[in-house]
């Protein structure tokens, strides 16, 4: 891979790019990421979670907001995003400051995802210890009926994060562990710098 020949000077079109390589190569759930905070403290975690949108304003993801990572987050607003499309060989890293999307955007989301998908967020207390499945069964069916023949509204703890990167590192795999590492690093608004790192 030859920065030159290969690469777009701006990174959201580069990942445009190999998105669009995983969707089309037809990969099992191609918006997968990994998602990694850290407590005030520093103690970090990590999980899987859905990219739901990209531009040039950043990566978004939705979650409940009194769970672990929205917790994290509100302590230490910088976060990390690990794709990895093992078929294609490629991984790209994503690191950044998080904000909250505004209400309307969560709001349109919300209301585009699936009758059940909607219920959950009502039903599940993110994160916190309960008695056992069936509790949350319970919680699922008390939803259910209270909104049956009705839309359902966004509950108030959840919604959705944007994490605006600072840096961006596309990883493609190479002959003799001779692996490309390009890295975008912001430098302004407009303007990034790519560099080449040692693989």
């Amino acid at each position: 891979m030859t920065e030159n020949q290969q690469l777009h000077p701006d990174p959201f079109k580069q990942f445009t790019r190999w998105f669009a390589d995983a969707e089309q190569a037809e990969l099992p759930l191609h918006n997968a990421m990994t998602l990694a905070t850290a407590s005030r403290a520093g103690k970090p975690s990590a999980r899987m979670v859905l990219l739901k949108e990209v531009d040039a304003r950043g990566f978004v993801f939705y979650t409940n907001y009194q769970g672990r990572k929205a917790r994290e987050l509100k302590e230490n607003p910088f976060a990390s995003l690990v794709f990895y499309w093992q078929p294609l060989s490629r991984q790209v890293r994503v690191e950044g400051a998080v904000e909250r999307v505004a209400a309307d955007e969560s709001d349109r989301y919300f209301a585009s995802r699936p009758r059940g998908h909607q219920l959950e967020a009502d039903a599940s207390s993110q994160s916190q210890v309960i008695k056992d499945r069936g509790f949350l069964e319970e919680q699922f069916k008390t939803f259910t009926q209270m909104f049956a023949g009705q839309e359902i509204p966004r509950p108030a703890q959840w919604g959705g994060y944007r994490l605006i990167p600072d840096t961006l590192e596309f990883w493609q795999e190479g002959a003799h562990r001779l692996h490309d590492r390009l890295r975008y690093r912001r430098i302004d608004n407009d303007h990034w710098v790519i560099e080449r790192l040692a693989p």
